[in-house]
């Protein structure tokens, strides 16, 4: 009965009506007899008495409050007027802005602006809590890469660039495009970062929970005095570091300028979708991420490298006319490891052809029999030295146990582009560790005819890899994004493939 009593919180045993109520007539003598024990010895039986949280000292509710999540509190606050009053204290605010947001700033400067760290949480970090990640902007072709952060007292939306062509070890540069901060108590103020006259009046919009958009309110800080040549030649220096006098190839001087035109007309009013980076697995091949690459003379571009069981891909985050951003731009086959001739044979290319051609057909042989028969296709058997060089299939995983045993063996496989591959940086490795076979997406000016065609993966290290286009006689050559990317994960792998397709599909 003490027990019951405990639960009620009605004192003695006795005034619990509901249990004597079930009773009968020997229980209920039962339980007299036991409420004429000692009161004594029923305070040790029940243990020590609880304490309401209304009976707590303010200090002790403040330490108890700061500790819980920024958005229970609102909730608590409706409890009782106590508690309310407690919630203003701008102690527990602090200690939530610098544990969910990162927040290390000084907030008790705030205090000269009539801000408080209440104002800082509810108006400006919880408000624009959404647009925090990594976001893909909607630029036709060319994508993007957005990171929006809390920067001190400021959410700020940095755009992400590639180094300067050919440059693909240089580390990104990037610049703001709009920032959010409170200058008053009354509301969180949005500013557009474009262009060279400073921050301007901007907007910006939630649409849903993984899309927001955003508009500048005074383009006319856009604008240069020397009109569009002084526009377009600070951007050139600004998008590719030199002048169009020093570039001579004439079909690379109309792609410039075509996205100059192109991007320049959105003057910051833009639409931004929500990317994750992608999940990683301990058989991966090497850590997925992002990387830059180089694609001719459209210059370096993004890519998102993936695992999908037995195969790698890689994604574009930003395009260009020929393959927009959101397309697969390589497929590599993890089953298919390629070991290539040594160096003089090596430089052949028609014997380099003969063994990825080799490949192709097996693949298509396989397919078909697919096809044919729901049965998983056969594994086919390795090949002598007098043979093709193409290893034999394997288990998904098993590129990431070859790759630990070529990097425990500490022996790499000599590496050299041949005759007549082109490459924009002639800096790549002259080792490698592992090559697969995959295939690489081609097509015209403006995504017509689009095919995939074969070439090999060719794995440097756990930052470096390369993709010679076989057809195309070229050699891209991508490095890892060196960055730390908050809230940028995928709750999910279903939500990652779902991501993949939404971009995938706005430019197909």
């Amino acid at each position: 009965m003490a027990v019951c009593a405990r639960l009620c919180g009605v004192g003695p045993a006795r005034g619990c009506r509901r249990r004597q109520q079930r009773r009968g007539p020997a229980e209920t003598a039962a339980a007299d007899s036991e409420a004429d024990t000692d009161p004594e010895e029923e305070r040790i039986e029940a243990g020590p008495a609880r304490c309401s949280l209304l009976e707590l000292p303010p200090e002790l509710l403040v330490e108890i409050f700061a500790s819980l999540p920024g958005t229970d509190l609102p909730s608590l606050a409706q409890v009782c007027s106590r508690f309310r009053r407690i919630l203003h204290t701008d102690t527990i605010w602090r200690r939530r802005c610098r544990e969910e947001y990162g927040v290390c700033e000084n907030l008790r400067k705030l205090e000269i602006t009539g801000v408080s760290c209440r104002d800082v949480y509810a108006k400006l970090l919880h408000r624009y809590r959404h647009i925090l990640g990594l976001w893909q902007p909607d630029i036709g072709p060319y994508g993007g890469l957005l990171n929006v952060v809390v920067d001190g007292l400021f959410i700020i939306g940095w755009m992400y660039l590639p180094p300067h062509d050919p440059h693909v070890g240089d580390p990104m540069r990037f610049k703001p495009l709009f920032r959010i901060h409170l200058m008053e108590r009354k509301s969180a103020t949005v500013e557009c970062m474009y262009g060279h006259k400073g921050p301007h009046n901007g907007h910006i919009q939630i649409v849903k929970r993984d899309e927001f958009s955003t508009k500048c309110n005074q383009t006319d800080h856009h604008r240069m005095s020397g009109g569009r040549q002084e526009e377009f030649r600070t951007w050139l220096r600004e998008e590719w570091g030199r002048t169009l006098e020093d570039i001579f190839h004439e079909h690379m001087q109309e792609l410039i300028l075509m996205k100059f035109i192109y991007t320049s007309q959105y003057d910051n009013c833009l639409t931004y979708r929500r990317i994750y980076l992608p999940p990683s697995h301990p058989d991966d091949l090497i850590k997925p991420g992002l990387f830059k690459g180089t694609y001719g003379s459209h210059g370096l571009e993004i890519v998102m490298l993936s695992f999908h069981g037995s195969r790698a891909r890689g994604t574009k985050i930003t395009g260009d006319p020929n393959i927009p951003a959101g397309q697969q731009t390589v497929e590599i086959d993890l089953h298919r490891r390629i070991q290539l001739p040594d160096v003089e044979n090596l430089r052949n290319f028609n014997e380099l052809s003969r063994i990825v051609l080799e490949v192709r057909e097996q693949v298509r042989q396989e397919q078909q029999e697919a096809g044919e028969d729901p049965a998983p296709p056969r594994e086919p058997s390795a090949k002598g030295p007098d043979g093709p060089h193409a290893g034999d299939s394997r288990e998904p995983g098993s590129g990431a146990e070859a790759a630990e045993q070529s990097a425990s063996s500490g022996q790499g496989q000599p590496f050299v582009l041949p005759v007549g591959v082109s490459s924009r940086n002639e800096d790549y490795p002259r080792t490698c560790r592992l090559c697969f076979y995959g295939t690489g997406l081609i097509a015209g000016h403006g995504f017509t005819s689009p095919e995939r065609t074969p070439g090999v993966f060719v794995l440097f290290d756990e930052d470096r890899f390369g993709f010679l286009w076989l057809e195309l006689k070229s050699f891209s050559l991508y490095s890892r994004v060196q960055a730390t990317f908050q809230n940028a994960d995928a709750p999910s792998p279903q939500a990652f493939d779902e991501m993949l397709r939404n971009i995938q599909s706005l430019t197909s």
